[in-house]
């Protein structure tokens, strides 16, 4: 499944190279995950940047088709609608106003589903149709309608749904959320008596756990079909977690045969809207393996084999040690940072609690770097090899790893700088710390760290525009923006809090005086 909503709108020619990369590793169905990214007549102010045309769709279908894929449509037709009910159109369909989900209230609520279901039905000549319905974070809470239990009326429409798409010929799906934050069926498990004859539920979960049996349970042993939905944890990281992924894809998968799961599908994420989709591709291809082959994918070797298929011989040793760098650093960063690295990458590092964790983590968070800059230079030796375009996106993922190493390690530096100052304030150290090391325009750390993320940020650029058009692309280009402007705004600190405003024999300025505060 490929997120065509949240994140970049793909450029066809990279929709092409996915197919590709799929038909190559046999994987035969193409989920179209669509909020509001299609062209429906009707509906001119929707999301007009940031849509394909049917033309398009119909592209996609006929190129997968002659490779044997079957293209299916993912809709959301109960909840992740804010991008239609954030027009003021519709934004009466939403519960609340503006919000994410339909308000099963609004009579006119069934006029829009079964339009689109009339018109994606049309479009897409696949058997298989997926309705969404996860996450209906409203539900229970606001809405109700009166005399009747949300739950229920959640499931009503389901009910309304499938008896729409069935009468076009198309088998139903819907993303059955088990454990999760919006849970339904977890805290409700009476609803299960409502799924409508025939359709299939999704149980997902991307984390790793010891038993994922509770995930299928329930809906086994009520024979209700079951299709085992794990996913490439790349959402809101800089690189995919790869370990967590693997293991996640194994066991999940393994317990859905256990409880003999019709089939498998590997979901693909982009909910940061920071995500370069190249990076999860072999992600893309495991997911394929895994479900093909009778046992688990041996995930000591995987990468290895991988990179052996799709990279030339003479560099794909290196491809591969290079991914494995990458997933180990991106689980050092999680781990000490305790967040996402797309979140930790932006985060303010003298925030509060922050450096804490930073001191706490300075010789994993070492070792990290390295292993970034490892990586990058094993990427740097295989792009001069070969042109193959996905090597660049991930070397832009190590240097990404790289700056947020550096970041972290310059932080440390700088409050040993001002313990030893308020302890020593001495001025020949003033001048060696906060000066030459700091602040030197040539040499200095601040420096470092706005010429590095000005790199990037055009590297980034780049790597987006590769595979997908200009949607969204200056909304993420703005956080880069405000990166750089964070470390010129404490430049500016550093001059007015000590140069300009301590004098010897007064206390030296704490470490948080030049902290940029954002107003």
């Amino acid at each position: 499944m490929i997120d065509f909503s949240e994140g970049e709108l793909l450029r066809l020619s990279e929709v092409e190279r996915q197919l590709d990369l799929m038909a190559r590793f046999k994987g035969n169905q193409y989920y179209f995950y669509s909020e509001a990214s299609i062209e429906f007549e009707g509906y001119d102010i929707v999301n007009p940047n940031g849509r394909y045309t049917r033309e398009e769709v119909r592209h996609v279908i006929e190129y997968a088709r002659q490779r044997h894929i079957d293209v299916v449509p993912c809709m959301e037709l109960y909840g992740h609608m804010h991008n239609l009910f954030r027009f003021e159109k519709y934004a009466d369909l939403g519960l609340p106003r503006y919000g994410g989900e339909f308000d099963p209230r609004n009579p006119r609520m069934y006029e829009v589903l079964d339009n689109w279901i009339e018109q994606t039905t049309k479009l897409f000549p696949s058997p298989w149709y997926h309705v969404g319905f996860d996450e209906p974070w409203s539900l229970g809470k606001i809405g109700v309608v009166p005399g009747k239990d949300p739950f229920k009326t959640f499931m009503d429409v389901l009910g309304h749904i499938s008896e729409k798409a069935a009468s076009h010929g198309k088998r139903i799906g819907f993303f059955a959320d088990i454990d999760q934050g919006a849970s339904t069926i977890s805290k409700h498990p009476e609803l299960l008596k409502y799924v409508p004859p025939g359709t299939i539920a999704y149980p997902w979960i991307y984390e790793v756990r010891t038993n994922y049996a509770p995930f299928f349970e329930p809906l086994a042993s009520r024979n209700i079909p079951t299709i085992a939905t794990p996913g490439v944890w790349g959402w809101n990281e800089l690189f995919p977690d790869y370990h967590r992924s693997f293991f996640n894809m194994n066991e999940f998968i393994a317990t859905g045969r256990e409880f003999k799961t019709i089939g498998i599908l590997n979901t693909t994420w982009t909910d940061s809207q920071q995500t370069i989709y190249r990076l999860v591709y072999p992600g893309v291809a495991f997911g394929v393996a895994a479900a093909w082959q009778p046992e688990r994918v041996n995930t000591n070797s995987f990468l290895k084999e991988y990179c052996a298929i799709v990279y030339p011989s003479a560099i794909a040793n290196d491809v591969a040690l290079a991914f494995e760098e990458l997933s180990t650093v991106e689980e050092i960063f999680e781990r000490v940072l305790q967040t996402t690295t797309q979140s930790a990458f932006w985060a303010d590092p003298l925030a509060p609690g922050n450096l804490k964790k930073l001191e706490a983590g300075a010789a994993e968070i070492r070792r990290a770097r390295l292993l970034a800059e490892s990586a990058a230079e094993r990427l740097q030796r295989a792009i001069r090899a070969t042109a193959d375009p996905t090597l660049k996106s991930t070397l832009l993922s190590a240097r990404l790893f790289d700056y947020l190493g550096m970041k972290s390690l310059y932080t440390l530096e700088w409050a040993d700088y001002f313990r030893q100052l308020k302890e020593n304030p001495k001025k020949e150290l003033v001048t060696l710390y906060l000066g030459n090391q700091m602040n030197s325009t040539t040499y200095g750390m601040l420096t470092d760290l706005r010429e590095m993320i000005s790199e990037l940020r055009e590297q980034y650029r780049q790597a987006w525009l590769d595979e997908a058009t200009p949607f969204r692309l200056q909304t993420a280009l703005y956080r880069w923006d405000a990166e750089w402007n964070y470390w010129t705004t404490m430049q500016k600190l550093l001059v007015q809090q000590v140069f300009q405003g301590w004098k010897e024999g007064e206390p030296f300025p704490a470490l948080d005086a030049i902290r940029p505060k954002l107003k």
